[in-house]
């Protein structure tokens, strides 16, 4: 019988695993870079410390959805397995930390909707980084 050599590698190491060189346990990132179908998420709400995880994953659910989605709770409950109580308390978070803005407005028709302004950089909203040019005064003949 051959004699086995005990500091041999029982398997081949993979290419991600013999280009590092760790010493122990530890996350390590295989990324593929995006090209399509993909929304990017500040780690300030990623790894936000006071957040729920199901504020977080809501958030960014958000995110990524286009204007003029529905993101009322119970269209969200029923995406989602959480129940409405627990999705209308993750919303409430993200209102507290500026993540989600829900305003009330009334229709032409007289109907009060609620619109859902999603930040994704809370604390710097448009009208603060853009402010409103003055008005112009009307030339006169």
């Amino acid at each position: 019988m051959d004699t086995q050599n005990p500091s041999a590698p029982s398997r081949p190491q993979s290419q991600l695993a013999a280009n590092t060189t760790r010493t122990g346990g530890g996350l390590v990132h295989e990324h593929t870079r995006h090209t399509t179908r993909f929304t990017v998420i500040g780690n300030h709400l990623a790894q936000h410390p006071s957040l729920s995880g199901l504020a977080i994953g809501l958030a960014v659910y958000i995110q990524s959805l286009p204007a003029g989605a529905r993101v009322d709770i119970k269209t969200l409950a029923a995406r989602f397995p959480e129940g409405t109580t627990r999705i209308a308390a993750a919303l409430r978070e993200l209102e507290t930390h500026g993540y989600l803005r829900r305003e009330r407005q009334r229709t032409s028709a007289g109907r009060i909707v609620t619109r859902t302004i999603s930040c994704n950089q809370p604390g710097s909203s448009r009208a603060e980084a853009h402010p409103a040019a003055p008005p112009r005064k009307k030339r006169t003949p």
